[in-house]
Parts: C-alpha cells; sequence; structure tokens
C-alpha cells in the first residue's frame, strides 16, 4: 500500500525556497552596498588628494581661461553629489578616464598590467597553499613536535621579515650569485613580445603556443617573486590552518573516532580536516585578495610590470585617473573573492543553505 502524502512537504519546499531567495537576496544586497562604499570611498580620495587634477591636463603655464575651461569640462564645477553620480555612471560603464602617464585609456592600461599581477598572485597562492595547509596540519597533530616548531617559526618570519629585504637578498643569491632565476622582468630581452598574447599569462600563453623556451624563460623569471609571496601566504595559511586543526582534534567526535580505532591518518584528514575545509577556504580567499593587493613592492623591486607598479608610478606622478581605476579593480576583487567564498561555503555546508 503506497504511503500517503505528506500534505505539509510543499509548505516546507516553499519556506526553503523563501529562505534561500531571502539569503540570495540578502548577499547580492551585501555586494551592491560594499561596492557602493567602494565607490564612495575612492570618490572621496580623488577629491581630497592635494593634487589638482587640471593642472595635470592643461599644465602648469596655462592661461585662466584655459584652466576654467578645463574645470568646467571636467565637470568639477557641479555639485559633489553631482559629480559622484557622474562618477558612479562612469565606473559602471568601465570608464576610469584617461591615464595622464600614458595617454591611454585607464581600462585599456588595466588590461594590459592585470594579468601580470594575476598570474604573480596565482602562483603564489598555489605555493602557499600546496606547503601551508599539510604543515598547518602536520603542525596540528604533532603538537610540541619539531615539525611544529618548525611551521611557529616560519610563521614569526614571514610575518616580521621585510619583504623588499628579501626580494633584494633572493635576487643577490639566486639571480646574481647562483644565476639560478631570471632576472628582473616577466621575460628576458629575447623573447619579449615574442609569444602571440590570448590571455596575458605569459605562461599559459607560451604553452597555448607551443615555445618551451619562452615557457622556460618566463618560469625562471616569475618563480622567484611568486615563491617570495607565496612564502607569506603559506605563513598565514599555515598559521590559521594549525589553529583550526587544534580547535577540531581538541572536539568530542575526535576522541570518540580514536576510541572506535581508527586510525590516526583517518581521523586527522576524514574527520578533523573535513571539518576545516569552510573556514580555510575564507583564508585562502582573503590570501590571494591580499596577494593582489599587497605585491607593490615586490613588483617594484623585480620590475614586475603589474598593477601594483602601475598604481604606484602614477601615484608618484599624480595622475588620479590610474589610482582610482587600479584602486576600485582591487577592491573589485576583493569583494568578488568573498562572494565566491560564501559561495562556496553554502555549497559544502548544507546547514548554511
Amino acid at each position: 500500500m503506497p504511503p500517503a502524502p505528506n500534505p505539509d512537504a510543499p509548505n516546507h519546499r516553499a519556506a526553503a525556497r523563501r529562505r534561500r531567495a531571502r539569503s540570495i537576496g540578502g548577499t547580492l544586497l551585501s555586494l551592491a552596498l560594499t561596492m557602493l562604499g567602494l565607490l564612495l570611498v575612492t570618490f572621496i580620495i580623488g577629491r581630497v588628494m592635494p593634487i589638482d587634477p587640471v593642472l595635470k591636463v592643461v599644465g602648469d603655464r596655462a592661461s585662466q581661461a584655459q584652466y576654467d575651461a578645463a574645470y568646467q569640462a571636467m565637470g568639477l564645477d557641479q555639485p559633489l553629489y553631482v559629480q559622484f553620480v557622474r562618477y558612479l555612471g562612469d565606473v559602471l560603464t568601465g570608464d576610469f578616464g584617461r591615464s595622464i602617464s600614458t595617454g591611454q585609456l585607464v581600462v585599456d592600461d588595466i588590461k594590459r598590467v592585470f594579468p601580470a599581477t594575476f598570474e604573480l598572485a596565482t602562483l603564489g597562492t598555489l605555493i602557499g597553499v600546496l606547503i601551508g595547509v599539510p604543515l598547518g596540519v602536520i603542525a596540528a597533530a604533532r603538537r610540541g613536535g619539531i615539525i611544529d616548531q618548525v611551521a611557529r617559526v616560519v610563521a614569526l618570519v614571514g610575518y616580521s621579515m621585510p619583504i623588499f629585504w628579501l626580494g633584494l637578498m633572493g635576487l643577490l643569491v639566486f639571480y646574481g650569485i647562483l644565476g639560478w632565476v631570471g632576472g628582473p622582468g616577466r621575460q628576458g630581452i629575447i623573447y619579449d613580445g615574442m609569444v602571440p598574447a590570448v590571455t596575458g599569462l605569459i605562461l599559459v600563453d607560451s604553452l597555448i603556443a607551443g615555445d618551451w623556451g619562452a615557457f622556460k624563460d618566463a618560469f625562471s623569471h616569475i618563480i622567484l617573486p611568486a615563491s617570495l609571496l607565496g612564502y607569506f601566504s603559506l605563513a598565514y595559511i599555515s598559521r590559521m590552518t594549525r589553529s583550526f586543526m587544534l580547535e577540531q582534534l581538541s572536539a568530542e567526535y575526535i576522541t570518540t573516532a580514536r576510541v572506535k580505532g581508527l586510525s590516526e591518518r583517518a581521523v586527522i584528514w576524514r574527520h578533523a580536516f573535513r571539518n576545516i575545509q569552510i573556514p580555510l577556504i575564507t583564508v585562502i580567499a582573503l590570501s590571494f585578495g591580499s596577494l593582489l593587493e599587497g605585491s607593490v613592492l615586490t613588483e617594484i623591486i623585480f620590475s614586475w610590470p603589474g598593477l601594483g607598479q602601475y598604481i604606484t608610478k602614477a601615484l608618484l606622478s599624480g595622475d588620479m585617473n590610474a589610482v582610482l581605476g587600479g584602486t576600485v579593480v582591487v577592491g573589485t576583487c576583493f569583494v568578488v573573492l568573498n562572494l565566491f567564498s560564501d559561495i562556496l561555503y553554502r555549497v559544502l555546508d548544507p546547514r548554511s543553505k
């Protein structure tokens, strides 16, 4: 005899759909408010900086009439709220203005330099994850042992050592003395411009083109700065992984699993590590975002033509359009990474649905 239908099932499904819709709506609202706050902050920065954007355009030898005409053409004679609305409209259409330094549209400059930063930060994050996560897990599993002490020293040095000093020492030892890696820049002079730009990522484009010589050259140039960034990412990820694991290993379900006779490997990796995957995703996403926006010194030391170096040069030359455009891109990356980690959180944790 078939079971009687549950009259409450449709109501439960409808309630679940409403909860899901509210959750998605709340996420989108939070995303919109975050982006609005980001644009408001960048707008205020552009107005309070002690740099006259009109003089950067017309020059300091322009007449008062020329200055006034440019002032009005740039909309600076309008009230601030009108300027902000205009700024919002421009940014939403991808218009960051024209760079004074390069003479190109800022959006075109960013398209050109961002892949270099993305490639460097991605490789650095991979190094940090592949080494930092196992190191943190083993350090927690063998608390007080040699590996735990090494992990704590690695994290301490990673947080306290100046990145510019490590970069200079790395260039001196591995490039200047040993000759194991390539020098500053993304590629050597021989291979510069020889690989067709498909993705903007030199390693990927050289593989697509089947040019192994260009790939080896690009890898020799990126491995040292990526390892430097990866070390700082490793320090953060290993410390957080160790902290998460220590909390899980002290839980009662771990004691129960051991009493049942499960092997220590199964207890650590199948039970404890599985429960730290969700917060660990957020840690990795934040680490990746930090490398995207925090690689300025690394890019300067290694003459890496990325977004950090672009923003720094623009700031030194008073090119506020380029500075604000780069700042908006970096902030947007953080917002997108947070949204991505939130989506993964909901997918991996059924309780959050």
